[in-house]
């Protein structure tokens, strides 16, 4: 029998599509769920397991009552043993690293858990390298190398455990940032420890690349292609990002580097907004709609790491085909051939990305690139 412990942090990434960078702090808790947020947490871990349930009779799991575990496992047609509970409700910080250390008493073959980057470093915390982890990617940030790149990603790992492939397992970084500092446009990240890993290039997500100096050229270039693309009377969603902070700059505009901000007819008309806010803004716009992004460098990811204001209604509203993606070449050829990634948490929305899509990687400079998904144990 394979020992698999769970541990979910139910509010991990519940500030992201409300544009509240994070969800660290009972007062970032409560204002995002006062601003209609959605708990996703619960929903990624059972998206992982369902993959798995063809394996139930393999598996034993192992984890705490209620929704840092239990429940998510019993509806998902598992049977569970209860180690504990949390001591707070809803649970808190030092309920996690209590069920870490409970599963490593239990000498559980992997710790499977949704969170974010604060909650792998709970983790990291209570048992560094002596106990093997994965990553349901749950969070708004997500720098640390300890993800699975979707939820269904993270199934397939375990999968591979399950039925005797040789899997490696590796130490790989868990970053994390200052969140106040990040609200007020600032990226402060640093490295907390590192965590024993199974490492499969294919479905394991990179340590995010803070980017360097010298990338500013070759950014600017992509700007100014930019620049030359912009349609009057359209309304352009822009993305968080240093690439896309530097296309506004040119334009000669304060946009928020970390959040969505919407511009039409070379003019602010909102900054660092929430999917709400988007999604009145339609309401109020008849014109053509488009959206302007970058893929975070090192991981690929063009949708579901820092931009969860763009939800799965957002992006059908506007379709693939209004999707444009600028990316500096250097930050592409670091990808070394790994396809740019989507996770929506809409499963088929993420499949319908699937192939290839043009990027501007400079001034007169645009490449076709594979864009991937993780589902049913399939990457495409």
């Amino acid at each position: 029998m394979f020992r698999l412990g769970l541990i979910i942090n139910p509010y991990a990434g519940l500030g992201g599509s409300v544009g509240l960078k994070g969800s660290d702090g009972k007062t970032i808790r409560t204002e995002a769920l006062a601003r209609g947020a959605e708990i996703r947490a619960p929903q990624r871990m059972t998206r992982a397991l369902q993959f798995l349930l063809p394996f139930r009779d393999q598996i034993q799991i192992f984890c705490f009552a209620g929704d840092m575990g239990e429940n998510c496992a019993r509806d998902s047609g598992f049977h569970t043993n209860i180690i504990g509970a949390a001591q707070h409700q809803p649970s808190e910080a030092t309920d996690t690293c209590a069920a870490a250390a409970a599963l490593m008493s239990e000498s559980v073959d992997l710790i499977l858990f949704a969170g974010g980057d604060g909650t792998a470093r709970l983790i990291a915390d209570v048992i560094g390298t002596r106990q093997p982890v994965l990553g349901v990617p749950s969070g708004v940030k997500m720098h640390s190398g300890v993800y699975a790149i979707s939820p269904e990603a993270a199934g397939e790992i375990v999968k591979q455990l399950l039925t005797g492939q040789l899997v490696n397992i590796a130490e790989r970084d868990v970053k994390d940032i200052d969140e106040d500092a990040f609200r007020n446009g600032q990226v402060r990240a640093r490295f907390y420890g590192t965590l024993l890993v199974p490492e499969d290039s294919q479905f394991l997500q990179q340590v995010k690349n803070a980017g360097t100096e010298r990338d500013e050229l070759a950014q600017l270039d992509v700007a100014q292609e930019m620049l030359q693309q912009l349609q009057p009377d359209t309304l352009y969603l822009v993305g968080p990002g240093s690439t896309t902070h530097l296309f506004l700059e040119e334009l000669g505009l304060n946009g928020s580097l970390l959040g969505v901000d919407i511009l039409l007819n070379n003019e602010l008309i909102a900054v660092d907004v929430s999917a709400p806010q988007i999604l009145a803004q339609f309401e109020q716009f008849a014109g053509p709609i488009k959206i302007i992004i970058t893929a975070i460098g090192g991981q690929g990811h063009i949708f579901g790491r820092g931009n969860q204001q763009f939800t799965p209604d957002i992006l059908k509203r506007v379709g693939k085909e209004n999707i444009i993606i600028i990316a500096a070449r250097g930050k592409i050829l670091a990808l070394n051939g790994r396809p740019l990634l989507v996770d929506t948490n809409d499963p088929q929305l993420d499949q319908s990305f699937s192939g290839y899509t043009r990027v501007i990687t400079g001034y007169n400079e645009t490449i076709m690139y594979p864009v991937g998904y993780a589902i049913a144990g399939a990457q495409s």
